[in-house]
């Protein structure tokens, strides 16, 4: 098997990577360095390609997708509060009347499920 064959992996495990070099792609990595890096989160969360016998049923450490998500949001932190407000107000101001009605039903069951857990 040459170096880089990727038929012991899963079609599971291919999807995962495809998904997860789609979303380095939109942040800017080159497309190499994207499926670079994919493969190795697949690898380190799945232990490598499972379609060979021993070893098939270890479970999945999501641990290195926790990391990275919670990794994130540090730009968005680091800018002022009125900035970040204005950037709201104006994403707000683009939705359609039906996404308003969504965000605003998610939004009263959030404050709903805050106040019954002061209450008790």
């Amino acid at each position: 098997m040459p170096r880089g064959d990727k038929s012991a992996y899963t079609d599971k495990q291919k999807r995962m990577a495809a998904h997860i070099e789609e979303g380095y792609e939109k942040r800017g990595v080159p497309v190499e360095e994207a499926e670079a890096r994919a493969w190795a989160t697949v690898n380190k969360e799945t232990g490598g390609g499972k379609k060979s016998g021993s070893g098939r049923g270890k479970p999945m450490n999501t641990q290195p997708s926790r990391t990275g998500g919670e990794r994130g949001g540090t730009a968005s932190a680091a800018r002022p509060a009125a900035m970040r407000s204005a950037s709201a107000k104006k994403a707000a101001s683009s939705r359609t009347p039906e996404q308003r009605s969504a965000s605003a039903r998610k939004a009263a069951a959030t404050r709903k499920r805050n106040a019954e857990a002061k209450k008790g």
